[in-house]
């Protein structure tokens, strides 16, 4: 547990060191959180990297904070969550019940590759589609609330800074 926290700290200073412009600090930093909340786990860099491009936000405050929200003990009630929001926004129900019938399905159907393909098809566009749409309808509020709360942050640290070099 001591490492864990270490770990935290070690995240966190770094983060409270960034220097740039607080707004550009602070869009990476939503940038961040955006992406840490939706289910596209291998490939988080890459598109923190692409928005931030897109943007004009901080990339070393969206893969910092990324790394924090995303991290092994918080990636599974991510999906989690995404999948119960999905459900509730999709027309789809992903839930164990019904991934164990089409796994009975596939099993029963195993004579015809093209019925096993078709229904893994459809399971994996049904699951794709309630994993992204949960992640985005989760992720949003989140990553709005970082914005302001991390345009505060980092404005108040270029404040202190800049009365720290007023006083030498």
């Amino acid at each position: 547990m001591e490492r864990l926290t270490r770990i935290w700290r070690y995240y966190l200073l770094r983060f409270k060191r960034l220097r740039g412009n607080p707004h550009t600090l602070a869009l990476g930093t939503a940038i961040g959180v955006f992406i840490g909340l939706t289910p596209t786990m291998p490939f988080h860099t890459v598109l923190i990297l692409a928005l931030c491009l897109l943007t004009g936000g901080s990339f070393l405050a969206g893969v910092i904070i990324s790394w924090i929200v995303c991290n092994p003990l918080t990636y599974i009630p991510i999906y989690y969550f995404c999948v119960k929001v999905g459900n509730t926004f999709t027309p789809y129900d992903l839930n164990w019940g019904r991934m164990s019938h089409i796994i009975d399905l596939l099993i029963s159907h195993h004579d015809s590759f093209a019925e096993s393909y078709h229904i893994i098809l459809q399971i994996g566009t049904e699951a794709l589609a309630v994993m992204i749409v949960g992640g985005i309808i989760l992720a949003t509020p989140f990553a709005i609330l970082s914005y302001y709360l991390s345009l505060y942050f980092f404005r108040k640290i270029a404040l202190k800074r800049q009365q720290k070099r007023i006083l030498e």
